[in-house]
């Protein structure tokens, strides 16, 4: 089901070029979302109806989810699972309110009568997208909007695909916690048309955005990166993917189990096991045939595992497992050690690290508190998950005195006559001819 992989006797050091990865041709995704971009742009709503019946085969009654239908959805959610994404949504805020925010109004003063302060401000207005597809991801909902509450941002709109079985409406659980977060502005709109109406806005219906985030299909990532620029993105999300570092004090059944529930996310998701033990990978493979036969799954499951991105990884020790997964920077990586703290501290390349047996990939994705929106495809070894900072900014406040300024004029004349900009040294020259050096100690 699942390829092995030996790295053990390997004189290479460029894991990079030999752990599992699926293929994702996002430019050529880009050329087929280009007239759906284009056509959004141009035509507004009825380009939205076009798409949405080509795509999800269903026109919603209307595009923005009236406030009522929401809190329907809410009124109608299982007792049980209202509790659990209140769970979740607390555990989420507090993380965010406390633990990624920055301070504003830090002020350094470079000089006497010079100070530069940092202002950290919020986007104007975001867009953010949750899949529906093969599974409605609900979750995302918190994920997107409370890191923007916290951060601030005034003006915030959800968008997620029509589904037929729902009336042309998103799944009511996206719907009830839209509502129980107090997010109004819901589309029902999917796919890169729904990336396209958040960058250009559609007349009468939705305003453009600033920022768009949120997971998605390799169509959402293609209008991502055709519509950068007009608005900033959180990432190019690829596939979903996990890694488990693992020596043989690790229960086989986790690693299995965790394994499968990434593999059960999408035919190209990634599960990759990198263990010094051979014993684990036979008792891990054995667990695989086990609980794949018994997932409601199975099909999905049994592609994303027999693909060319997943692998049972077979490493010397744990310092070359320590760089097999560093080279990979997994979206989601579980460490299941003997002293998994102390092996985790040695990570330098994931998107969340969870540590120990009882600290699943799972948890990460509902009620750990953390992000689930994380970089895939190797992008962790450059970029993070989603936070409150995403969707922060911060803005330079430059305060110079005349006296502080006269301090510097001549260098930064020399300065800019260097690089050919006499324009630039007119700027100072003129101030300078104009000073009289009777200023006060503060400029005033």
């Amino acid at each position: 089901m699942i390829r092995r992989l030996d790295l053990s006797t390997t004189d290479s050091t460029d894991y990079r070029r030999l752990v599992p990865r699926a293929a994702f041709n996002v430019d050529h995704a880009v050329e087929e979302v280009r007239p759906v971009c284009d056509a959004v742009a141009a035509e507004g709503v009825e380009a939205l109806r076009r798409f949405s019946e080509q795509f999800d085969g269903v026109v919603p009654e209307k595009f923005r989810i009236p406030s009522d239908v929401m809190a329907r959805c809410v009124e109608e959610l299982d007792p049980a699972l209202r509790e659990a994404f209140e769970t979740s949504i607390e555990r989420r805020r507090s993380v965010c309110r406390l633990g990624e925010t920055e301070e504003s109004g830090r002020r350094v003063q470079v000089a006497e009568g010079a100070t530069i302060t940092t202002r950290i401000v919020p986007v104007d207005r975001v867009g953010l997208y949750v899949p529906g597809g093969l599974a409605p991801l609900a979750s995302s909902v918190i994920m997107n909007v409370i890191p923007a509450q916290e951060a601030g941002v005034p003006g915030i709109a959800v968008a997620s695909p029509p589904q037929k079985e729902f009336g042309g409406l998103p799944h009511p659980n996206i719907l009830a916690l839209c509502h129980m977060l107090g997010i109004e502005e819901v589309y029902a709109v999917g796919g890169a048309q729904a990336i396209a109406m958040f960058a250009h806005g559609v007349e009468g219906l939705c305003e453009p955005v600033a920022m768009v985030t949120g997971p998605g299909n390799i169509y959402v990532v293609a209008a991502k990166r055709l519509l950068r620029g007009i608005i900033g993105i959180d990432s190019e999300a690829g596939p979903t993917e996990i890694a488990v570092l693992a020596d043989d004090s690790a229960d086989p059944r986790h690693v299995a189990a965790d394994m499968v529930s990434q593999a059960e996310h999408d035919p190209m998701a990634a599960s990759v096991l990198v263990t010094n033990s051979p014993e684990l990978i036979e008792a891990v493979a054995t667990e695989l045939e086990t609980q794949v036969a018994a997932t409601p799954h199975q099909e999905r499951v049994t592609t994303a595992l027999g693909g060319p991105q997943s692998a049972l990884v077979l490493v010397r020790d744990l310092d070359q497992g320590l760089a097999v997964v560093n080279a990979y920077a997994a979206e989601h990586l579980e460490i299941q050690t003997r002293q998994p703290e102390s092996v985790a501290a040695r990570v330098t390349n994931a998107g969340a690290i969870f540590v120990g047996p009882w600290a699943p990939v799972s948890l990460g994705d509902y009620s750990a508190g953390s992000t689930h929106v994380l970089p895939t495809a190797g992008c962790a070894c450059h970029s993070s998950g989603l936070t409150t900072r995403s969707f922060m900014k911060a803005i330079h406040v430059i305060n110079y005195s005349e006296r502080a300024l006269m301090e510097v004029a001549e260098g930064v004349e020399i300065f800019a006559l260097a690089e050919n900009l006499p324009a630039h040294a007119q700027a100072i020259t003129i101030r300078r001819s104009g000073a009289d050096g009777e200023v006060g100690p503060s400029g005033e």
